[in-house]
C-alpha cells in the first residue's frame, strides 16, 4: 500500500511539472508584458515570433546629434510597424561613440542579444570596421548614414565588394559629384574654395569626387586647404586663404561640429560668402550652444526635408517633436526608411524570426538586388539599390532660413 501511495505521488509530481513547463512555453509566445523588454530596446509582441534588429551609432559624445536621431528615427518606424500587426520586430541600440573599435564591441553585444539583421553603424568609420564583422558573420545589414564606399566595398581594385551590405544614404562619391553639379546649375558661385578633413574617410570621398566634377562643370576652384580631427578648433588660416583667394563660395563636405567653428570664426574676421555643405552638416541647428543666427544662408544636400507637405512626413515630424522636443534631420529620416525597407523586403521574401541569420541575410541580399524591389519613404520615392550596395534617389537642395531648414 505504501509502495502503491508513493507510486501515485510520483505520478502526480510529474503530471505537475509537465503542466508548468507546458505553461511556461505558452507564456513565452503570448505578447509581452509593457516594460518587459530589456534596457534601450523597444519591444514588440512576440506573437508568431520576433525579429531582432540591432542597431549602432554614436549615443554619446561628439557625434551623438547622429547616433540618437538615427536610434529615434528607426525606434519610430517600428512602434508604426508593430501596431500594424503580422510581423513584429524588436530593435536595441548600443553606443560605440563614434569609434571601430568600440562600434565592433557593441556589434558582439547585439550577436550576444539575439540580433539578425543590423540597422546602422550610423558614421563611416565605425561602420567599416563592423561591415567586415558582418560579412564574415552572413548578417545583413543596412546603414541609413555610413557613407564611404569602404562600408560596402567592391568599389576600389582590390577590395572585395561586402554583398551584405547596403546604404540607405548617399555614398560619398555621390554627394560629391551631386553637389558639384548643383553648384554649377543653381549658379551658386564663381569663385569656389573648400575646406576639408584629410583624416576622415567621409569628408576626403566627397571631396576628391567633388574636384573632378567641378574641372568637368567648369567651376573655378581657387582655395583649398585641409584640417585633421587633432587640429579642428582653428580655422583662421584656412579661411584667410579662402578670403585672399576671392572665393565667393565655400564648399564644406565636413560635419557639423568643425562647421559650426568655421561659420563663428568666418564671421569674426567679416568674411561672409556663400556657404554650401553635405549631409554631415545636418544637426547644426540642435549643436549645444551654436547661435543659429550663423546658420543662416547656408546651403547643403540632403534627402529630406522636414518641412514638406507630404502626409508621411508631417506624421513622422509631429511624432518626433511630440518624443523628443525637435526636429528631426536626414539621420533620423534615414533610419526610419531603413526599417520600412527592411519590413517590405520581408513581406516580399517571407523571411521569419525562426531562420538562421545567414538564410535570412541570403533572402534579403535576393530581394534587394532583385530589381523589382521598391521603396517608398521619407528620403526618396521608388528607391532602388543597385548590385553593389549603392541607394538611388535623388538630393533635395536645402538652405537655412530664420533656423530652420526650407527647401531650395
Amino acid at each position: 500500500m505504501k509502495n502503491t501511495k508513493k507510486l501515485l505521488a510520483l505520478l502526480l509530481a510529474v503530471v505537475m511539472v509537465i503542466g508548468m513547463a507546458a505553461c511556461g512555453s505558452s507564456n513565452a509566445s503570448a505578447p509581452a508584458a509593457e516594460g518587459s523588454a530589456a534596457e534601450g530596446s523597444a519591444a514588440a509582441p512576440a506573437e508568431g515570433g520576433v525579429i531582432k534588429l540591432g542597431g549602432i551609432g554614436p549615443l554619446t559624445g561628439g557625434a551623438a546629434i547622429y547616433g540618437n536621431a538615427t536610434k529615434y528615427g528607426s525606434e519610430i518606424a517600428v512602434e508604426e510597424i508593430n501596431a500594424l500587426g503580422g510581423i513584429q520586430f524588436e530593435i536595441k541600440w548600443e553606443d560605440d561613440e563614434a569609434d571601430a573599435e568600440k562600434g565592433v564591441n557593441a556589434y558582439n553585444a547585439l550577436k550576444d542579444w539575439g540580433m539578425q539583421i543590423l540597422v546602422g553603424n550610423t558614421t563611416t568609420g565605425a561602420c567599416i570596421a563592423v561591415s567586415a564583422e558582418t560579412n564574415a558573420d552572413r548578417m545583413f545589414q543596412l546603414t541609413p548614414s555610413a557613407s564611404s564606399v569602404d562600408v560596402i566595398g567592391g568599389q576600389t581594385d582590390g577590395i572585395a565588394r561586402k554583398d551584405n551590405v547596403f546604404q540607405m544614404c548617399f555614398t560619398d562619391p555621390n554627394q560629391g559629384v551631386a553637389s558639384a553639379q548643383y553648384i554649377k546649375d543653381q549658379n551658386l558661385g564663381t569663385k569656389i574654395g573648400i575646406i576639408y578633413n584629410n583624416s576622415d574617410p567621409y569628408s576626403t570621398g566627397i571631396y576628391n569626387k567633388f574636384v573632378a566634377e567641378a574641372e568637368v562643370q567648369g567651376l573655378e576652384i581657387v582655395s583649398t586647404t585641409t584640417f585633421t580631427d587633432d587640429t579642428a578648433n582653428d580655422f583662421s588660416v584656412q579661411l584667410a586663404d579662402a578670403k585672399d583667394n576671392g572665393a565667393d563660395l565655400l564648399f564644406l563636405p565636413i560635419y557639423y561640429t568643425p562647421a559650426s567653428l568655421i561659420l563663428k570664426q568666418a564671421k569674426d574676421m567679416d568674411y561672409a560668402p556663400k556657404f554650401f555643405g553635405v549631409d554631415g552638416m545636418d544637426g547644426i541647428l540642435t549643436l549645444e550652444g551654436f547661435d543659429t543666427a550663423l546658420a543662416e544662408g547656408v546651403m547643403l544636400l540632403t534627402p529630406f526635408s522636414a518641412d514638406a507637405s507630404d502626409e508621411k512626413t508631417q506624421n513622422f515630424v509631429k511624432k518626433y517633436q511630440e518624443a523628443h522636443g525637435e526636429l528631426p534631420n536626414q539621420f533620423a529620416a534615414d533610419a526610419y526608411d531603413c526599417v520600412y525597407a527592411i519590413y517590405e523586403a520581408i513581406q516580399k521574401n517571407g523571411v521569419t524570426a525562426d531562420m538562421s541569420t545567414a538564410d535570412i541575410c541570403e533572402k534579403m541580399i535576393a530581394t534587394f538586388t532583385s530589381g523589382d524591389f521598391t521603396v517608398n519613404g521619407l528620403t526618396g520615392s521608388g528607391m532602388t539599390w543597385s548590385d553593389n550596395g549603392e541607394v538611388s534617389k535623388a538630393p533635395k537642395g536645402m538652405v537655412i532660413k530664420d533656423g530652420a531648414y526650407v527647401g531650395m
